[in-house]
């Protein structure tokens, strides 16, 4: 049979085509060819040295040389020489030069070919790869549409056109289902260079979604007449914006709004539904904090650690209170992090109830000492709870019991000093002891009360809707805050083991 001869193929005519295809400049295809030729002469010839190969684009023909560096001392021989051996092969040889030494790419057989396709697709993808990232990484917090292509393990593969990207689980809206084909928009969040799967990570709950949502929506936003804040989201429920107006003659609220709601309206339903309240920026953080609990309408609001996380305490209606904290707390949650601060909600009666507590126990220091609710006062016989007594250890309660002090009447009239002589014992701890006795055996007379503190003493049924106005009930409020806190401080203190030179023994738990 006659041979058929394969017609001649113009490399360099092939690269140029598959070079504008690709979109991939051709140095980096020369050079990638050059790698995988390099790698087929050196698994054709078994060569375990360092191979390099060089393609020249006008003639279309491949050299391929052993490379072997010049050093003073060899410390890899098969890739280096000393000056006395390169000097064999060429004679003016010095240290820092390379020595190439030509062996044939004629013939090369299947194994090396394969070799060199693999090399060739590992630089390619090499190639793409970086040229996607220089693309995409200036892009980070653009929106991209793409379509649904498939679902691995639970993420969705996004068809860009050109190459994929991924929506990962964490970055999906658990409201929101896909199928395959269906139309997705999602943001940019990240776009690295790892060696598997797409490289364009998006996202569905990312609060730049919301952002430039709007910004697609609004003219105002985008012009700049309009400025976003802040955007927070319970992706799938809840979202909260907040928006300024650089021009004093535009509403910022109404321009995202739109007539009759149909500019938010498109958000919501690119969305899936998620509710969206738009909020005014104020600079007045108090004025801000009202507006960012909406729907909610709030009574009061003050700023109790104005640092660099602020600490607000918000007083709303007890029929709002359900409203303004929002279903699992989201809508107080959404308001902390779009005013960048800590809100605690409390209602009316639970704020009456407190100064309630700081008037009493006002009158109870004026009195000279504290003294429990009727219902807590043990009988004068009753045993001592002593394992409820402040600073008091196990082994200094059988200590107190050992020393005749079992019932409430056996220390009525001990000192300071008398408990002292108990082991273990030191100043502090005995007059907390008796401090805290005092409380349970003994109630405040409202007929002792001293000039100015009798008429804030209240009857029964005063006391159960208690009248204030605004300003005794913000600074009775305040006093009771102080005042709990600095309890607070006094009960730690207190049941911390004392170890300083005032208790015998330590005086701490056993």
């Amino acid at each position: 049979m006659p041979q058929v001869r394969t017609p001649e193929v113009d490399l360099a005519q092939v690269l140029q085509q598959v070079a504008r295809e690709k979109n991939i400049e051709m140095d980096r295809w020369i050079s990638a060819l050059e790698d995988a030729m390099a790698s087929a002469a050196k698994k054709q010839h078994r060569i375990k040295e360092p191979v390099r190969s060089t393609f020249d684009l006008e003639s279309g023909k491949f050299e391929a040389f052993i490379v072997k560096s010049v050093v003073e001392e060899v410390e890899d021989p098969l890739a280096e020489w000393t000056v006395e051996e390169a000097r064999e092969q060429e004679h003016e040889a010095d240290i820092g030069d390379e020595i190439l030494l030509p062996i044939s790419t004629e013939g090369l057989g299947r194994i090396a070919a394969q070799s060199a396709k693999q090399v060739l697709y590992q630089r390619i993808r090499e190639a793409e790869r970086e040229k996607i990232h220089a693309e995409y990484i200036d892009r980070v917090g653009e929106i991209l549409n793409g379509t649904v292509k498939r679902f691995e393990r639970g993420d969705i593969i996004v068809d860009l056109g050109r190459t994929e990207a991924i929506v990962p689980r964490s970055e999906q809206s658990r409201h929101e289902r896909y199928s395959q084909g269906e139309r997705i928009r999602a943001v940019i969040v990240d776009v690295h260079t790892q060696p598997k799967g797409p490289q364009i990570v998006l996202s569905r709950t990312d609060p730049r979604l919301l952002v430039k949502l709007f910004e697609m929506e609004v003219p105002e936003i985008y012009d700049g007449t309009v400025v976003i804040k802040n955007a927070v989201r319970a992706p799938g429920e809840r979202a909260k914006v907040a928006v300024i107006s650089r021009e004093r003659d535009v509403d910022p609220v109404g321009a995202c709004v739109g007539m009759k709601g149909s500019r938010v309206q498109s958000i919501i339903r690119e969305l899936r539904g998620e509710k969206i309240d738009i909020i005014e920026w104020s600079d007045d953080l108090v004025t801000f904090a009202q507006s960012a609990l909406a729907p909610a309408k709030i009574t009061r609001v003050s700023v109790t650690h104005p640092g660099e996380t602020p600490h607000l305490d918000v007083i709303v209606e007890d029929e709002q209170l359900s409203l303004a904290i929002g279903k699992r707390g989201q809508n107080v949650r959404l308001a902390s992090e779009l005013v960048g601060g800590k809100i605690d909600i409390k209602s009316e009666t639970d704020v009456k109830g407190e100064v309630a507590d700081a008037l009493a126990k006002m009158l109870q220091d004026a009195m000279g000492g504290e003294a429990a609710p009727a219902e807590e006062l043990a009988p004068e016989d009753a045993s001592i709870e002593w394992d409820q007594a402040p600073g008091v250890s196990p082994k200094m309660a059988e200590s107190l019991a050992a020393a005749g002090y079992e019932a409430y009447v056996d220390i009525a009239d001990a000192t300071v000093e008398e408990l002292q002589e108990v082991e273990g014992v030191g100043p502090k701890t005995a007059q907390a002891i008796l401090d805290w006795l005092a409380r349970r055996t003994s109630a405040p007379q409202a007929e002792q009360a001293p000039e100015g503190i009798s008429s804030l003493i209240e009857t029964e049924e005063e006391a159960t809707t208690p009248a204030l106005s605004d300003d005794d009930f913000m600074a009775a409020l305040s006093a009771a805050l102080k005042e709990s806190e600095k309890e607070r401080e006094e009960e730690a203190s207190l049941t911390e083991p004392a170890t300083g030179p005032d208790d015998k023994d330590g005086g701490g738990a056993a």
